[in-house]
């Protein structure tokens, strides 16, 4: 079911970590961001857009975590755009014969055999430091950094004042870094700062996973992923309740114990 956000924008919440799929309508179609989870989920997506007599124009993945580069042969075979670094990470990935395996290993068990592959990852990307979609709709802003993965992009749906930030700005989850960046602290960090750079512009943020926040949530969002961050670079332990006993997901607490360990793990290999 499609949910309305704002003027032609709507989202499909999946099952899986609440994902959302994004649907911009156009003149002659719609742009179709991150869809996801299931086959039977998209093929469902695919038949709303049937009856909003909307065929799929575009779509864009956000950055290459599987469940973002998902697609269907219900969607058809619009174009499918990713950054110039998201696009490669994918290409990299899809080098390797066995790369159906490596991608195996990271699928929930509950969804394993429900996630199609066929079409997983066949991304083009967008010349490097693009700043725009290039389709026939709204204009769709490029914010490009390097949190969370290889080429992320958030997106600025500029006429309806939407900000979808794929894997950040959760209300569910807490920020995932980027463990095999240089600098995964302040990619984060500077990130955040973009964000905040278009915060009087925008109405509705949309994460990849959670609820969809309003216009006042936006910066607190920002400011409760800043201070996660801060305190982990700081060594305090954050006071953040995606993390601690009521957390919204059980492995939660788990993942940020694994990140903590893995940031000091890089810290000594650093020392001298």
């Amino acid at each position: 079911m499609l949910k309305h956000v704002a003027e032609g924008v709507l989202v499909h919440v999946s099952e899986f970590i609440q994902s959302n799929s994004i649907v911009v309508q156009g003149r002659d179609g719609v742009l179709l961001i991150d869809p996801g989870i299931t086959g039977d989920e998209m093929a469902a997506l695919a038949n709303d857009l049937r009856e909003l007599g909307r065929p799929v124009a575009a779509g864009f993945s956000t950055h290459p975590d599987w469940d973002h580069v998902l697609w269907h042969p219900d969607f058809g075979d619009a174009p499918r755009y990713g950054t110039a670094r998201c696009a490669a990470s994918l290409q990299d990935l899809l080098s390797h014969a066995d790369w159906e395996a490596r991608v195996a290993e990271g699928l929930p068990p509950e969804y394993a055999d429900e996630i199609p592959m066929d079409l997983l990852g066949l991304v083009t990307g967008l010349p490097a430091g693009a700043t725009h979609i290039p389709w026939d709709g709204p204009t769709v802003r490029i914010i490009e950094h390097h949190a969370h993965a290889p080429g992320h992009a958030a997106l600025l749906i500029e006429d309806r004042r939407v900000l979808v930030a794929g894997d950040m700005l959760s209300d569910i989850l807490m920020p995932f870094l980027d463990l095999a960046a240089a600098d995964p602290l302040g990619d984060y960090l500077a990130a955040l700062r973009l964000f905040e750079n278009v915060a009087d512009a925008v109405d509705a943020v949309i994460p990849g996973h959670g609820s969809v926040g309003g216009a006042g949530q936006l910066r607190a969002r920002i400011e409760q992923d800043r201070a996660y961050v801060q305190d982990v670079r700081d060594g305090r332990v954050p006071d953040d309740p995606r993390i601690g006993p009521s957390a919204p997901l059980d492995w939660l607490p788990d993942v940020h114990k694994w990140q903590l360990l893995r940031l000091a793990e890089r810290q000594q290999n650093q020392t001298p």
